[in-house]
């Protein structure tokens, strides 16, 4: 059986945090009708999560590793480091269960824009927006084009049954047999997941989503049952140097938003 924990608080917002609304553009053009990328292995690692309620840094950590993956490279991260990341921007203590209380996904998002979040041999600085968590062409936009949607989601009980040889169901659906549980979203079991590719954009389409160190699917219809906030990440450290970013315009309001809220928050 796979140890698995949660981490992710409810959602929270903070004065000035940036949002993809200085995308708009970006957001609204109409996203490709399916995303699929089974002949790309994101690299997902598992970074602490089947132990420690570390899931927001796993997030950023498997982010970082889908987008190398995207560009043809990888990235290492380490378990350590994620848990490093964890614990300095939540005051968890490795053997102090106690202290192991999870984390608001802004304040992470936050932490990692404002100081990096180390990774072998280099720091990364994101570049972030929350967006609207059931706008589906837009998180399908930021798939398309800024890797994978970071989604905080609530999990049911349903959700988590496991067969007798410890596996999840294969398709997360709202739609479940009675025998899995209780299927109304459990505010206590928030977790933080990826989006990374789709088969299309109907409500029985599935969506490819990057957790516990792998991959698992679900309908559009359960994504928009249990996320309660999503948010585009982008690391431009880990493009070439040519490497065209979407709207440039927009792109550039992005970073203003980025830069004027650390400096608001640091004032």
């Amino acid at each position: 059986m796979m140890l698995r924990k949660f981490g992710c608080k409810p959602p929270e917002t903070r004065a000035g945090q940036p949002t993809m609304a200085v995308m708009r553009s970006f957001m609204a053009r109409r996203a490709p009708s399916s995303l699929i990328r089974s002949h790309i292995d994101p690299g997902v690692l598992m970074l602490g999560n089947d132990t420690t309620n570390d899931c927001t840094s796993a997030g950023i950590g498997n982010h970082i590793r889908a987008t190398a993956a995207l560009n043809r490279f990888q990235v290492d991260v380490t378990t350590a480091q994620a848990l490093t990341f964890y614990g300095r921007h939540t005051g968890f203590v490795p053997g102090n269960p106690a202290t192991d209380t999870g984390a608001v996904e802004v304040d992470m998002l936050t932490a990692a824009a404002r100081d990096g979040y180390d990774v072998t041999n280099q720091t990364l600085f994101p570049i972030w927006g929350s967006t609207d968590p059931h706008d589906r062409n837009g998180l399908c936009n930021i798939m398309a084009d800024l890797t994978a949607p970071y989604f905080g989601v609530q999990f049911a009980d349903a959700d988590l049954y496991e067969d007798e040889a410890g596996q999840l169901p294969p398709v997360w659906d709202t739609r479940t047999p009675a025998r899995y549980g209780d299927p109304t979203p459990n505010p206590r079991k928030g977790h933080c997941l990826l989006g990374w590719s789709y088969t299309g954009m109907a409500d029985d389409d599935l969506v490819e989503l990057l957790t516990w160190g792998g991959q698992q699917r679900a309908t559009w219809r359960w994504l928009r049952s249990r996320t309660v906030e999503a948010h585009a990440l982008a690391w431009r450290q880990l493009l070439a140097a040519d490497s065209l970013l979407p709207l440039w315009e927009e792109w550039q309001n992005l970073v203003a938003a980025n830069d004027n809220y650390l400096r608001a928050a640091a004032a």
